[in-house]
């Protein structure tokens, strides 16, 4: 069904048809202005500052979180990480040149490029931004950063570049709105998946990962 045709059943739903003119041009300059609420203070910080806080809201939420200085380090880290949690050193990696680029040397540990499968257990992906305020990943759908692979494994793997973690949720579109034009989807990721809706029991992995780990690479814009 094409955009125009849900658009005509949501007015005929609401017996209404299209808007009048002066209340499509309010609608449409509100559209392009992007205003902003309050935006909380917390994040309001110089650039190691915000990543500190990042940080601490992630690790709050039941992420784990490592430091990296160069790109270099990345499959040791991964490595390390599989191996410490006794998981199966196999790897499923988003498509995004930012990843590919990276010097996977290490003969221990299977790296396949792609859309993730059912049978995954692992997936790196790359993160447009990070977001100070509350430890949240900001990831736009595309082709070569299919939403499937943060949902689908069990262990979500995210490289995040430190000069992309924003103060604010605002920041972070606005940043997206410079660079790309909006994406079908943008996923906000706060943690590993989770749920207490059974009897207030926090379950890890109810609705997604159960594991979330955060890279965070210095240096990279």
């Amino acid at each position: 069904m094409s955009r125009n045709a849900i658009i005509a059943a949501i007015q005929r739903g609401l017996k209404r048809g299209p808007l009048p003119t002066d209340q499509q041009a309010m609608l449409t300059g509100r559209l392009k202005a992007h205003p902003r609420g309050p935006i909380p203070a917390r994040g309001q910080l110089s650039l190691a500052d915000r990543i500190a806080l990042f940080t601490t809201y992630a690790e709050r939420e039941f992420a784990t979180v490592q430091r990296l200085a160069a790109p270099a380090e990345i499959p040791t880290a991964i490595a390390s990480y599989l191996a410490r949690l006794h998981l199966p050193p196999t790897l499923t990696i988003s498509g995004h040149p930012s990843l590919q680029s990276i010097p996977f040397n290490i003969p221990s540990l299977r790296i396949r490029f792609g859309t993730a499968l059912p049978t995954d257990p692992t997936c790196l992906t790359l993160a447009f931004a990070g977001i100070a305020e509350t430890g949240t990943l900001l990831l736009p759908s595309g082709p070569q950063t299919p939403t499937t692979n943060n949902i689908l494994p069990d262990n979500s793997i995210v490289l995040l570049p430190a000069a992309r973690i924003t103060a604010s949720y605002e920041d972070a579109f606005d940043l997206l709105r410079a660079e790309n034009p909006l994406p079908r989807n943008v996923m906000l990721i706060t943690g590993p998946s989770r749920s207490a809706d059974i009897e207030q029991t926090l379950e890890l992995g109810a609705h997604g990962p159960r594991r979330l780990h955060i890279l965070i690479l210095d240096g990279q814009g």
